[in-house]
């Protein structure tokens, strides 16, 4: 029988190389994306990934924004290689073993359906759910917001849905939105991924894995969870007709070191402990 698993990943920044708020501004010419989203942080006013629904619904610069245009975005972000083959060799190209696939992002979903079009269907694609006036075109709800405990919500209805125990889930991520739901995946004896090295994701992830390829994301899963030894690793992807250049397996330490209350006065000394 097939061991059957659950692989959700992020999309912004963890699939792709920009921020989908980040992009749509660029696009359409609204300045001051970044400091919008800095002051909705400081404020505590929405969930961290929730920024660009809230600015979508509530920010008069952002309000003639339409449905055409979220999916031009999508065609216009820059994804990192190989996803398509990501999603193929997770689906079948494993023996021995099938992963259901999904993708949950805070951002729009007419975003990310766009930006994956014939990589991953449109059904497999959770992400925020806004609500269009029938006559103007301008969005006038939010139905769903796929950021913080609503990804935790997303991937929780996934897993049942699909009966899949809670140690076979696998959540990639990069960013502080997707602290809750790696926690989460981690209390239910799952694996988690950080593609990224920001501190407060790359701490509570069992891997970090930093690569301009999506498919780096299957090294961990083949080491960790399936025992593939780093040869066998390597011959997958030759067989799908890719060479693993460089692969240096490393610890990061995270150090702040400041000077003590008696720093001044104390003389520089050197300990050396056998």
């Amino acid at each position: 029988m097939e061991k059957h698993y659950l692989l959700v990943s992020d999309f912004d920044q963890t699939l792709s190389f920009q921020d989908s708020g980040h992009a749509l501004s660029e696009m359409l010419g609204i300045a001051g994306f970044a400091d919008k989203v800095a002051g909705l942080s400081r404020l505590n006013l929405v969930q961290q990934g929730a920024e660009l629904a809230y600015l979508l619904r509530h920010d008069p610069e952002f309000r003639r924004v339409r449905k055409e245009d979220l999916v031009e975005v999508g065609r216009q972000i820059r994804l990192k290689r190989n996803v398509g083959l990501l999603a193929r060799l997770l689906r079948d190209g494993i023996p021995g073993y099938r992963f259901d696939f999904y993708v949950v992002s805070a951002a729009p979903e007419e975003v990310v359906q766009s930006a994956l079009g014939g990589m991953v269907p449109p059904e497999r694609v959770i992400g925020s759910r806004l609500g269009y006036n029938p006559e103007t075109g301008e969005i006038d709800s939010i139905h769903q917001v796929t950021a913080g405990y609503g990804k935790v919500a997303a991937v929780e209805e996934l897993r049942k849905r699909l009966g899949v125990p809670r140690d076979r889930v696998v959540y990639v991520g990069d960013g502080s939105s997707d602290l809750h739901v790696m926690l989460h995946v981690n209390r239910g004896e799952g694996f988690t991924i950080a593609v990224s090295e920001t501190r407060a994701i790359s701490q509570v992830a069992r891997r970090t894995v930093l690569s301009d390829d999506a498919l780096s994301v299957l090294v961990p899963v083949l080491d960790e969870i399936l025992g593939y030894a780093p040869d066998q690793v390597r011959a997958l992807f030759e067989a799908n007709g890719l060479v693993i250049h460089e692969w240096d397996r490393v610890r990061t330490d995270w150090l702040t070191i400041r000077p003590g209350p008696a720093a001044d006065a104390a003389p520089l000394v050197a300990a050396v402990v056998a």
